[in-house]
């Protein structure tokens, strides 16, 4: 058994390092790393491991997947930016010793848009929209590590432009005897373009990899989740221009040391969450996304961008979870989810 875990991790380690600073905006089929989970939205942003066992994860690391969630199903719906709505359907089987699989499917709506000719005429609307298929599979060894593969095929469809790709995500997790514990690391969307949306134009997938750990206090109604995000690139911190200097009327860059870039870079990788559970199957979730606030904040103004909040009860039969992410003061998210054991209705 160590001899295949050190398997994936081996594997992780070099796809992580054959496509370096893949970030946004440099790539097609983004909405893949759109946050479909209220829990991971109000503890940050991504979440790709929980000491306790969440649907949601699952999209993001399949290695969160196992015989627990077996005949669960999730729905969950996203009011997004400019009327883009997007939400996503699962459900999840246990196979026994072969292992446990699930199905899913993704859909993005980015609502309709005027269409107009070069001279500016208004002839018309179109509309955008992005869907991905997911297939996954997941074994558990030990009771204690689980290795999963989620394979997406993507269809995407923009006005008159249509693309076709795939590509698969790759996790391993780890969760301790008392279920305490619990870490994890997945390389994401490693994959290509079948079908770009002009000929002889391929573009790069959104790869990343992600590693995150849980910690749930023992006698205390906390936990605490650390992800750190875009481990396959080391210039992930962006420099604002507030960051320069005026000197008698010139602006002069402000040249960081050595300690203050590695500690910059560190942050902009790091997301914190933390989970408060004052009563049985009550939860409260809190969040902070360094990156995000660095990057969106406006500094006369900053208000909440980077945090996130949201609430979950779990019912006799349902699982209900509430989010609200703030990425800038133009707006924020919310993300609702509600999921079931179908065993609960047999």
């Amino acid at each position: 058994m160590k001899k295949r875990i050190v398997l994936v991790l081996l594997i992780l380690s070099t796809v992580s390092k054959m496509a370096n600073s893949q970030i946004g905006g440099q790539g097609t089929y983004d909405f893949l790393n759109l946050t479909f989970s209220p829990r991971s939205a109000a503890l940050g942003g991504k979440t790709a491991t929980l000491d306790e066992i969440d649907p949601g994860i699952v999209l993001t690391n399949p290695a969160h997947l196992n015989h627990e969630l077996h005949n669960h199903v999730k729905l969950s719906y996203t009011s997004y930016f400019a009327d883009i709505q997007y939400g996503v359907a699962s459900y999840f089987r246990d196979m026994g010793k072969i292992g446990t699989f699930g199905v899913g499917i993704q859909y993005v709506n980015y609502g309709k848009f005027i269409e107009a000719d070069p001279t500016g005429q208004i002839t018309g609307n179109f509309s955008g929209s992005d869907m991905a298929l997911n297939l996954i599979y997941a074994k558990t060894f030990d009771s204690l590590i689980t290795v999963g593969v989620n394979l997406k095929p993507i269809y995407s469809h923009l006005e008159a432009y249509n693309s076709f790709g795939i590509c698969a995500d790759i996790g391993v997790s780890f969760t301790n005897r008392t279920k305490l514990f619990s870490v994890a690391m997945v390389a994401r969307n490693i994959g290509t373009m079948l079908k770009p949306y002009t000929p002889n134009t391929p573009e790069k997938l959104p790869f990343e990899v992600i590693a995150s750990v849980s910690q749930k206090l023992k006698h205390a109604p906390f936990r605490f989740v650390g992800t750190f995000q875009q481990l396959q690139t080391v210039n992930l911190y962006y420099s604002r221009p507030d960051n320069n200097t005026t000197f008698f009327g010139e602006e002069t860059q402000v040249t960081p040391s050595t300690f203050e870039k590695i500690g910059s870079e560190m942050i902009s990788h790091l997301i914190l969450g933390i989970e408060f559970v004052p009563v049985e199957s009550f939860y409260v979730r809190g969040g902070y996304n360094f990156q995000r606030r660095n990057e969106l904040k406006i500094e006369e103004r900053a208000s909440l961008v980077g945090f996130s909040w949201g609430v979950g009860i779990k019912l006799k039969k349902l699982s209900i979870n509430y989010s609200r992410a703030t990425y800038h003061l133009a707006g924020s998210s919310n993300l609702f989810s509600i999921s079931t054991n179908l065993n609960n209705f047999l």
